[in-house]
């Protein structure tokens, strides 16, 4: 990438809550235009992490800039993410259209821009015949669309996506994924948080693991699986069970 500035750059950043270190000294760097899978056990800390690269947790020490700013001033972050928790922020009693041009406005979209955006990303997820029903007869899967599509609709430089795919079925869920690869091929940088390892090594150009709060592996999802036991033909999964094993957990090996 050159002298790009990265999309995201974390040095020793670390959460803690009381007692508790939620996450530790976790530093790296993201290009532009990276789909960056970050996995991790349950109560691993990818939570915690994406919350403070949105600016929504303030970190307990350490620094972290997105899209170049620093993540301690959101007014000049919040341009340039979108971001979708793992329940979308949705108001009940609005229409998927109108919970979408609520959002556009928001982000001070212009109305024919924003209309047009809006269309396309409702046709590409099958929701166009539902688009004017209440989102709180919306299944599971046409909520998990509405969040997406409002995540990446004013186009934002970097999109944290905490499991995109979660309630949709086959179809909508190959949909997310081309959905997802076009965006990054636009120069979008994905921060891609799952528990369905296929989808990350299919997407990820690059793959961290966090466990026990701290960032324990880092590389492309072909290496990570290459290094792990099974070799050669190993899988994403067997390198991320065997990079989160607990020691006292391991079997042990025949002799």
């Amino acid at each position: 990438m050159g002298t790009e500035t990265p999309a995201i750059e974390m040095t020793g950043l670390t959460k803690r809550y009381d007692d508790t270190t939620a996450v530790s000294d976790v530093t790296t760097t993201i290009d532009a235009g990276t789909v960056y899978g970050f996995l991790g056990p349950n109560g691993a800390g990818k939570t915690t992490t994406m919350k403070m690269l949105t600016t929504l947790v303030r970190p307990t020490s350490g620094t972290a800039h997105v899209a170049g700013n620093p993540i301690t001033d959101r007014e000049s972050v919040t341009p340039h993410i979108g971001y979708l928790p793992e329940e979308p922020p949705l108001y009940e009693e609005l229409s998927g259209r109108e919970q979408l041009e609520y959002v556009a406005g928001l982000r001070e979209l212009p109305t024919d821009e924003a209309t047009d955006r809006i269309e396309r990303m409702l046709e590409r997820f099958d929701l166009d015949e539902d688009a004017d029903k209440r989102i709180a007869d919306y299944s599971k899967g046409m909520r998990q669309k509405v969040g997406v599509i409002q995540a990446v609709l004013h186009r934002p430089a970097v999109a944290f996506l905490d499991e995109p795919t979660s309630g949709l079925d086959p179809r909508a869920a190959r949909t997310m994924r081309d959905t997802i690869a076009e965006l990054a091929d636009q120069e979008m940088t994905i921060f891609l948080s799952t528990h369905i390892l296929p989808v990350v090594a299919e997407l990820a150009d690059e793959v961290g693991v966090i466990h026990g709060g701290e960032l324990v592996a880092e590389g492309h999802p072909d290496k990570l699986a290459a290094e792990a036991e099974a070799g050669a033909g190993g899988t994403l999964e067997d390198a991320f069970l065997e990079i989160t094993q607990d020691p006292e957990e391991a079997a042990p090996r025949a002799e």
